[in-house]
């Protein structure tokens, strides 16, 4: 299995993005999953897990919206 981790550690450069896939059982079936990884510019780390790469970019973005709102308003 490939992975986006050294050691436990995120191996994701800033302002990029990493994922690989696996699968596991839900409810007795197998499914794929991504494992997803990025961070910013500044550093920060986003990671989540999702069944389509599309649902994790769509967590990413809900998650920079909100860091960035709350970036705004200090």
């Amino acid at each position: 299995m490939n992975s986006i981790n050294k050691n436990g550690c995120s191996v994701c450069q800033p302002g990029k993005e990493n994922y690989c896939t696996y699968s596991t059982k839900l409810k007795g079936k197998r499914v794929k999953m991504y494992q997803y990884d990025y961070r910013t510019e500044s550093g920060d780390l986003f990671a989540t897990v999702a069944p389509t790469l599309v649902e994790c970019r769509e967590k990413r973005d809900t998650w920079l919206n909100i860091k960035h709102s709350a970036d705004c308003s200090s």
